[in-house]
């Protein structure tokens, strides 16, 4: 009988105790035999290098319950959520998962009704003295009546909508999240579950007494391992590149508009680090998460045709035994390439973006990212 497969577009960004719920909810409601997670590289979808290693979330993924592990290419990962969501789709479908599953806030949301009411003209959000996403929300809200700012639930309805364009290749399983909001800053005493975004502070600030409960064994032993990163080991070589480039070159950079260049360059010379720096160059026009993808553009110099947001072929980060046999079902139904080493062929084409942005994380860790790595291979207990 052929395996079926419940997909997850995810970060991982560590892998916690809220994540390994969401596989076992989905694989209890759906009966898949396949967990697929389409996890983000080295750059995540707010704009942030991530805290581990593509490979070494890999590893946390498998031993929390995902079977197959595959890359959604950075020029999908590292873009704004409606982008995100379809690239993420497109992949999952590629791998003829049936099912797609994500937590979101309120699973019973009305995604038809939004979808039935978005704006048709693109000038509706021309105005400078709010962000794009305030507007797109209030816009939802005057004609719905639906509230749609939570983090999770704005990607659930743009990964409906996604699932819709795309002629609803997935079956969509919203799962209500666990524990604390998406942005909670820090872990509540005593909590089983905590948001990526207080583990990260406080796994960089090596306090692992607030970090254990929230996460698996695996994860907490590979972040005492690693070597974490955040913007702040990053900001020295975006400093010098926006001091030391002229602006007509920074606007060659994907997203680089509306003259946002020139206030960059001149927050880069005055700001001590990247905290104060965002401090420096956010408006009410502005998100801290657009201007954090736009920083990562240019210290990563993506050009706009580099970012195309249709995945070009499957990098293969990771399975288990069970993920494995499943790779061998579709291996030869497949419409994109299977990658599961990368190759000079690779580097030098389709996948040379990540190749770069691996790159720019080895200057920071050492530790080599792309070139001749080949899959994590779980290994089942005895």
């Amino acid at each position: 009988m052929a395996l079926q497969a419940v997909g997850i577009i995810a970060e991982y960004n560590p892998f916690h105790n809220g994540h390994a719920y969401q596989i076992a909810q989905a694989k209890a409601q759906t009966g898949a035999d396949v967990v697929v997670a389409a996890m983000s590289g080295n750059w995540v979808q707010r704009g942030e290098p991530a805290l581990m290693d593509k490979w070494q979330r890999t590893q946390a993924a498998l031993d929390g319950g995902v079977d197959l592990v595959v890359e959604l290419p950075s020029a999908t990962a590292l873009q704004p959520a409606h982008l995100f969501a379809a690239g993420g789709v497109r992949l999952l479908a590629a791998l003829q998962c049936h099912w797609l599953a994500f937590g979101t806030e309120h699973p019973d949301m009305d995604y038809a009704r939004l979808m039935a009411h978005l704006p048709t003209d693109p000038t509706t959000f021309k105005r400078f003295d709010q962000t794009y996403a305030s507007l797109f929300q209030g816009y939802l809200r005057e004609q719905t009546g639906i509230t749609l700012n939570a983090a999770n639930d704005i990607l659930g309805f743009f990964y409906a909508l996604a699932n819709e364009r795309q002629g609803q290749p997935l079956t969509l399983l919203p799962l209500a999240r666990r524990g604390s909001q998406h942005n909670e800053p820090t872990i509540d005493a005593g909590a089983a579950y905590a948001s990526a975004t207080a583990i990260r502070s406080a796994a960089l600030t090596g306090d692992w007494t607030a970090v254990e409960p929230v996460v698996p064994p695996t994860t907490l032993n590979l972040l005492k391992r690693a070597q974490l990163t955040s913007w702040a080991d990053f900001w020295p070589a975006l400093r010098y590149q926006l001091v030391s480039g002229d602006v007509a070159d920074l606007r060659q950079c994907y997203q680089i508009t509306e003259g946002v260049e020139y206030r960059l360059k001149r927050a880069a010379l005055t700001s001590p680090d990247f905290a104060a720096f965002m401090h420096a160059v956010k408006t009410k026009r502005y998100t801290y998460t657009r201007l954090q993808r736009q920083s990562a553009y240019i210290l990563l110099q993506a050009k706009p045709a580099e970012m195309a947001v249709q995945p070009q072929y499957l990098r293969v980060l990771g399975y288990s035994a069970q993920g494995q046999r499943y790779l061998h079902q579709i291996k030869k139904q497949v419409t994109l390439p299977l990658v599961s080493r990368a190759d000079r062929d690779w580097q030098q084409g389709p996948g040379a973006l990540d190749d770069r942005l691996g790159a720019v994380r080895t200057l920071v860790t050492g530790i080599d990212q792309d070139y001749g790595r080949i899959p994590v291979k779980k290994v089942d207990s005895k």
